[in-house]
């Protein structure tokens, strides 16, 4: 979205606000024991409370508010009462929203409890290298170099990254151009961050797999070759500047 007027700006920044509350409180609300679903219903809850809609539910009919991806979900979880969370599972919550027609788009993964299973490291790196690429965003600079850095860091951390899933435009609806906002470089892109526009970056950062694949319940993405995913995503405002982090409310990198 390309931001016109300050009632654009505020509207944005409304949003955002409130899509990273929801998802700050539920990664506060999450507990051993919890189902997916009860932790879905929470944020369904805190985006109502606001008057906003979810994104997913409200654009792709997605069977909860929000996505939960738990262990070796990359993606697009789906929430469940059959799904209990456990010590130390790698926990990655997607929050969108749309309200007063603007919509932003935020998540994040964090583990839950004691890191058993030694997640951390994967987290820090997904964490760190949005950090570094958002830092490295400003109009005029090309998508494809911002993917070149994201996948080089992953590499020097001893991971790789996701190639088929993006960060992309947001505003006036879920999705707009530019559409993908690749982890790693494609050098005949061409294309560059524009000043003033409104996009969600985020990190696919794994360490088994390439491509997230789709399981038979249509929506549950899953990696090629195994292993675990991170994942972590601001909407941001573009300047010739440091970018705005509108969504800085989710507070994923306190």
């Amino acid at each position: 979205m390309s931001i016109t007027k300050e009632s654009e700006l505020i509207g944005m920044k409304r949003v955002s606000e409130v899509v990273g509350t929801t998802l700050k409180l539920m990664r506060e609300y999450a507990k051993v024991g919890m189902s997916t679903k009860e932790l879905d219903e929470y944020g369904g809850r805190i985006l109502r409370r606001y008057g906003a809609k979810s994104a997913p539910y409200e654009t792709y009919d997605f069977p909860g508010y929000t996505c939960i991806s738990v262990n070796e979900e990359v993606a697009h979880g789906i929430p469940s009462e059959k799904k209990i969370l456990q010590e130390g599972d790698l926990i990655n919550i997607d929050v969108s929203a749309e309200l007063n027609g603007f919509w932003s788009d935020n998540g994040g993964s964090f583990i839950l409890g004691k890191d058993i299973h030694n997640h951390q490291p994967l987290v820090d790196a997904s964490k760190n290298i949005l950090r570094k690429a958002i830092n490295n965003i400003k109009g005029g600079v090309k998508i494809s170099e911002i993917g070149y850095l994201i996948e080089t860091e992953a590499k020097k951390s001893g991971f790789k990254v996701i190639k088929n899933l993006a960060g992309h435009g947001v505003g006036r609806s879920l999705h707009e151009e530019p559409e993908n906002i690749l982890n790693y470089r494609v050098k005949c892109n061409r294309e560059r961050f524009k000043k003033n526009t409104t996009v969600a970056i985020e990190t696919f950062i794994s360490t088994n797999s390439t491509v997230a694949v789709e399981l038979n319940d249509g929506w549950t993405l899953v990696g090629n070759k195994g292993g675990f995913v991170t994942q972590h995503e601001q909407t941001i405002l573009i300047t010739d500047k440091d970018p705005m982090i509108l969504t800085e409310s989710n507070g994923i990198w306190n």
